[in-house]
């Protein structure tokens, strides 16, 4: 859901779109009423909010305290009906008057789309509705219209005199247009900052004229690409070129696209990559309850390492001792890991459940993946804390084919299959079920495929830490496509600066080749140094999303 400015309407939103279905137009359409008598300058309790859109009155007990300010409450109200529309399907054919697009409103008062979205800030009641070609729009109720235009008149007007434009303008505008781009190929946007220069109309204007005209004459389009919908393919190259950290701006330029088309398809990506994932998890009852998601989400400070702690055996290398610097986890410790681990991919899943590729929320994908970093980042304290158990029975079965080395790598890929299926609720320790997996996997015949995800990331222990991703492997299907794949989902959490720094640097881009720092900093014209800062900086960020219990302690 979007962002509220008072938190606990932000929780009445997820209880409402949560509720009947059948009473969610009801509660949609209880909260415009509301919306046009809120006076911006009082203070309203939240009892009050509750009674008005539900005809409820709640308990005392337990119910948010304080005040919400009239123009905060109006603020929150106008987002809650657009999420609760979200969380349900209400058609147009569901209102007994006209209901209109952003489109057809512009047409009407002959004004911009964008001067219909500055409208909506200022409070047009707005909601998003199945229309009839089956496409869910932000709409407008007549009656909600005429209530926001009824006082403005003379600012409606001055928007309508600001935006018209007689057809002798508009046709001047036109040719200017298509003489500027058959001259010097210049872009839509170099054409708009040309002419909204030149003529003194708003950039938006001058956009919305020509997007318009080749809408209108796709046989005489002046940017034809424009109008042409890319396929799966550029779409697909397109996003795989902005995590390797090919900037935006480029991106518009190499396909002839505005930024925000370009936006758009990367956002669409996202989706339909988050789509495809599968998110298994272990459902419990209580993930189902709203009041258990704070004690769920409690993070207790992680355990020190005991003074007395068992010393590594002497012929393990260095990074194997490292394992036990890191504590065993209590039962207690244990189950609390495991039940938040679950329940963030529960959390992750349903949200994903409720992404429309035809209306890309950006703020509901960054949502979700976070959730599955947040996931990622808690099933990799549990596996750092069993790495010691892998090590130990690994050393069990040596003096096969296999290498000590190779055993433990493999014991890792069912260690790490472990997780995804131990059920915490049974009361069991992890360590038993763990073992079983594991010895059960050495007791069968290890395909060498097994062991790429091993030896490709020898020599790169940074990326090693981050390549877990939000990738879910199976030990059954583990191939080098699946680690490019998630690699490319964690690093598209930096910049595009710091992103094209660890490509280059670990040799992650498409030819493989490494670059030094020295080469980084002639081609961005930094120092040494500087790049080096960056790269530091960087891994700084991508530890603290992964391993955020090493940034709390």
């Amino acid at each position: 859901m979007a962002a509220y400015l008072n938190e606990a309407m932000s929780d009445l939103a997820a209880d409402l779109a949560a509720g009947l279905k059948r009473l969610r137009k009801g509660y949609v359409d209880a909260a415009e009423a509301l919306v046009r008598v809120v006076d911006p300058s009082r203070e309203y309790p939240y009892e009050f909010v509750v009674y008005r859109l539900t005809e409820f009155r709640p308990a005392a007990k337990g119910m948010p305290t304080g005040v919400m300010s009239g123009q905060s409450l109006r603020t929150d109200l106008l987002r809650l009906m657009l999420d609760i529309c979200d969380s349900t399907t209400i058609r147009v054919s569901d209102y007994a008057e006209p209901v209109h697009d952003t489109t057809s409103l512009a047409r009407r008062f002959h004004v911009s789309t964008k001067t219909i979205q500055r409208w909506r800030r200022r409070g047009l009641p707005a909601r998003r509705l199945v229309f009839r070609d089956g496409k869910r729009r932000v709409a407008f109720l007549e009656s909600s219209v005429q209530w926001f235009t009824k006082d403005r008149q003379g600012q409606i007007q001055r928007s309508m005199n600001f935006s018209q434009m007689s057809e002798t303008e508009r046709d001047d505008i036109i040719r200017r247009a298509k003489r500027m781009a058959a001259a010097t190929h210049c872009r839509l946007s170099d054409v708009v900052k040309r002419l909204a220069a030149r003529t003194g109309r708003a950039m938006e204007t001058i956009r919305y004229t020509i997007r318009k005209h080749d809408t209108d004459n796709p046989a005489s389009a002046i940017f034809p690409y424009l109008t042409a919908p890319l396929g799966n393919e550029e779409k697909e190259l397109i996003y795989r070129r902005f995590l390797r950290g090919v900037p935006v701006p480029l991106l518009a330029k190499r396909y002839r696209r505005t930024r925000g088309s370009i936006y758009r398809i990367i956002n669409e990506m996202r989706a339909r990559q988050l789509l495809k994932r599968p998110i298994a998890y272990v459902d419990s009852e209580e993930f189902h309850d709203p009041a258990k998601e704070a004690e769920i989400l409690h993070e207790s400070r992680p355990p020190r390492l005991p003074a007395n702690a068992h010393k590594p055996p002497a012929e393990l290398p260095p990074y194997l001792r490292a394992l036990y610097t890191v504590p065993l986890l209590s039962q207690e410790r244990e189950r609390e890991l495991f039940r938040r681990y679950n329940f963030l991919k529960y959390k992750a899943d349903t949200l994903r459940r409720q992404i429309n590729v035809n209306h890309i929320r950006t703020s509901q994908l960054k949502q979700i993946e976070a959730l599955l970093l947040r996931a990622n980042a808690v099933k990799n304290q549990i596996i750092r804390a069993n790495l010691r158990l892998v090590v130990s029975i690994a050393k069990k079965h040596v003096g096969g084919a296999q290498t000590l080395f190779e055993l433990i790598s493999d014991g890792n890929v069912s260690l790490m299959r472990a997780v995804e299926k131990f059920d915490y609720s049974r009361g069991f320790r992890f360590s038993t079920y763990s073992s079983w997996a594991i010895m059960r996997n050495f007791a069968r015949s290890v395909p060498r495929e097994r062991y790429q995800l091993d030896r490709f990331t020898t020599g790169n222990d940074e990326i090693l830490d981050i390549a877990a991703g939000l990738k879910t492997y199976d030990p059954n299907e583990v191939n080098l496509a699946e680690l490019r794949e998630s690699i490319d989902v964690v690093l598209a959490q930096l910049t595009p600066t710091e992103r094209s720094i660890v490509i280059d640097h670990y040799g992650l881009s498409e030819d493989g080749v490494t670059k030094t720092l020295e080469q980084l900093a002639g081609r961005l014209g930094l120092s040494k140094e500087r790049v080096r800062q960056i790269e530091i900086a960087a891994f700084r960020k991508l530890r603290a999303l992964m391993h955020p219990e090493e940034v709390v302690s």
